[in-house]
C-alpha cells in the first residue's frame, strides 16, 4: 500500500458494556489490540465506573500506550469505550487522541469517531458564533457539541444524538458512553462499518470490524444498520431507526480491498473472499505467462492468492514483512516513507530469483513504495515483474475517513498505466477494472457503495463544496 501522509483519520473504534463491575479496560485493550491496523498514531480507552469517567490516552501503539500499569490504574467498571487513530502531520499530538470526554450540565459524555464529516466547517462556524471553544482540530469534538447542545432540551441522550444526526453530513461510526449508558451510531450511508456481538458471560461488545469480537471471545450479532442509534443499558439493548432507509448506502469498498482484516466480515461479506475475488478478475482480464504469484503483505496476499488459483500459476511467499512496522502511510515525511520500504518488506531471493513474477498490491497512490519494491526484487534476481493492483486506479480525493484532499498526489491523474509501469520499473502493469468493483462481494450492487476515489461520484457534497457556501454566506454578510 502505497497511501501519502496527507491520508488521515482511517480510525477503528470499540466498547463493552458489562451487567456488573469488571476489568473492562482490559477488554478494550486486547479489542483495540486487534483494531491496531486501523491506526496507529494514537489511541485512548475511558472506562465508565458508576458514571466516575477515568481516561487514558496517548501517541503511540496500543501496546506502548497502555502498559500493565496503566490499565490498572483504569481500575474496574461496567462500561468503556476505546479507539486508534491514524492522523496527518501536524496533527498527531496528545490532544487529538480519542475518545474526548466532555462534561455538561446534563452530565458527562465520552465519544470516539471513525470517519469524517464533510460539513465541519459549516458547523464549526455556527457553534462557535453561538460561543462555542474548540481545543481540537478534529471533527470529533464538533460531533459531541452538538450532541450536548440537543441534549440541553432532550428527553435522553439517544434522543440529542438523533437530532444531531440531522445535522451531520458524512461519515461517522461513533461508540458514546453516558453515565448509564453505551449508544453505537452509524450514519446514514453506512460508510465506515460498525457492528456489535456478546460474549459468553452476557458482556456486549460494539466495534469497528468482527476480528476485534473474536479477539476477546464475543460472538457477532450483526452488524449497526446505516443510521442506526443502538442503545445498550441494564435494560438490554433496543434500537433508533428514524434515520435509516431514508439514504442511499454508499459503504466505502476500500474497507474490502484494503482498510479491514481480512478475517473481518463486514455487512455480511467476508473481506478475505472479496480480496480472493478482485484477484480472479484480474487473472481474468490481465493474464500473463509467468513463473510465480506473490502478494505485497499484508492486503496483497489474498488477492495474489485469488490470482493464482485463477491463472494456475503457482503461488508464492516472495516478500516477508516485518511485523513491528507500522503501515508506510503513516509516516510524516516523503523520505521516511520510503527508508521504511527497506526495513518493512524483505524478499526471500530463493522464490524470485529467475523467475519471472506476478506481483500483486492492493493500490498505488504515489508509486514511490511500489518503484522500491519492484527494484528490492529486482536485486533479488527477479527476470520480470508484471505488477497487477487489486483496486482500479485512485484518481480523486476522499473526503469520508481516507481524506487525500488533493489530485495533485495521485499518480494516476497524470500519467497513463504504461507511464506508471516504467516509472515504478515494471514489465507490465495491470489495474482492477472499475466495472468489477462492485462485483467484489458476489454480486452486482451499484447502489450499496462508495467507489467516488475510482470513479469521481461522490454520494454528498464534497467539503469543497460547502465551503463555498460558507465563504458565499460569510461575503454576503458583510456587504448586508
Amino acid at each position: 500500500m502505497d497511501f501519502s501522509s496527507e491520508i488521515h483519520e482511517e480510525c477503528g473504534v470499540f466498547a463493552v458494556y458489562s451487567n456488573k463491575p469488571t476489568a473492562v479496560a482490559s477488554t478494550v485493550y486486547y479489542g483495540l489490540f486487534a483494531l491496531q491496523h486501523r491506526g496507529q498514531e494514537s489511541c485512548g480507552i475511558v472506562v465508565n465506573d458508576d458514571g466516575i469517567f477515568r481516561t487514558y490516552k496517548d501517541t503511540g501503539i496500543v501496546n506502548d500506550v497502555f502498559t500493565p500499569q496503566v490499565l490498572q490504574d483504569l481500575g474496574n467498571g461496567n462500561m468503556a469505550i476505546g479507539h486508534v487513530r491514524y492522523s496527518t502531520t501536524g496533527d498527531s499530538d496528545r490532544i487529538n487522541a480519542q475518545p474526548i470526554v466532555v462534561n455538561h450540565i446534563k452530565g458527562r459524555l465520552a465519544l470516539a469517531h471513525n470517519g469524517n464529516l464533510v460539513n465541519t466547517d459549516t458547523l464549526k462556524e455556527e457553534l462557535e458564533l453561538n460561543g462555542a471553544i474548540f481545543h481540537m482540530t478534529s471533527d470529533t469534538e464538533v460531533i459531541s457539541y452538538l450532541i450536548i447542545k440537543e441534549r440541553l432540551t432532550a428527553a435522553s441522550i439517544e434522543e440529542a444524538i438523533n437530532r444531531a444526526m440531522d445535522k451531520l453530513v458524512g461519515a461517522y461510526s461513533l461508540v458514546i458512553m453516558s453515565p448509564s449508558k453505551l449508544i453505537a451510531v452509524r450514519d446514514p450511508k453506512g460508510f465506515r462499518p460498525l457492528c456489535y456481538g456478546i460474549t459468553p458471560d452476557g458482556r456486549y461488545i460494539v466495534a469497528s470490524e468482527s476480528c476485534a469480537l473474536d479477539a476477546v471471545g464475543a460472538r457477532l450479532i450483526r452488524d449497526v444498520e446505516p443510521g442506526e442509534i443502538l442503545v445498550i443499558d441494564k435494560n438490554g439493548v433496543s434500537s433508533i431507526k428514524d434515520h435509516c432507509g431514508k439514504e442511499k448506502h454508499s459503504k466505502c469498498i476500500f474497507e474490502y480491498i484494503y482498510f479491514a482484516r481480512p478475517d473481518s466480515v463486514i455487512d455480511g461479506y467476508s473481506v478475505h473472499e472479496a480480496r480472493i475475488r478482485s484477484g480472479i478478475f484480474l487473472a481474468l482480464e490481465h493474464s500473463v505467462d509467468a513463473d510465480i504469484v506473490i502478494g505485497v503483505p499484508d492486503s496483497g496476499i489474498d488477492a495474489a492468492i485469488g490470482y493464482a488459483r485463477e491463472s494456475g500459476i503457482p503461488y508464492g511467499i516472495g516478500l516477508v514483512k516485518n511485523k513491528y512496522i507500522g503501515r508506510t502511510f503513516i509516516s510524516p515525511g516523503q523520505e521516511s516513507r520510503e527508508d521504511k520500504v527497506h526495513i518493512k518488506l524483505n524478499p526471500i531471493p530463493s522464490v524470485v530469483k529467475g523467475k519471472r513474477v506476478v506481483l500483486i498490491d492492493d493500490s498505488i497512490v504515489r508509486g514511490t513504495t511500489s518503484r522500491r519494491i519492484v527494484e528490492l526484487l529486482r536485486e533479488a534476481g527477479a527476470l520480470e515483474i508484471h505488477m497487477r493492483v487489486s483496486a482500479p486506479p485512485f484518481i480523486n480525493p476522499c473526503y469520508y475517513g481516507t481524506d487525500v484532499d488533493s489530485k495533485e498526489n495521485l499518480i494516476a491523474n497524470h500519467h497513463t498505466v504504461e507511464e506508471i509501469a516504467k516509472m515504478i520499473g515494471a514489465d507490465s502493469l495491470g489495474f482492477l477494472n472499475p466495472e468489477y468493483v462492485t462485483y467484489l462481494n458476489g454480486s452486482k450492487n451499484t447502489n450499496c457503495y462508495c467507489t467516488a476515489c475510482f470513479g469521481g461520484k461522490y454520494p454528498t457534497k464534497t467539503k469543497d463544496e460547502y465551503k463555498a457556501v460558507s465563504d458565499y454566506s460569510k461575503k454576503l454578510s458583510e456587504r448586508i
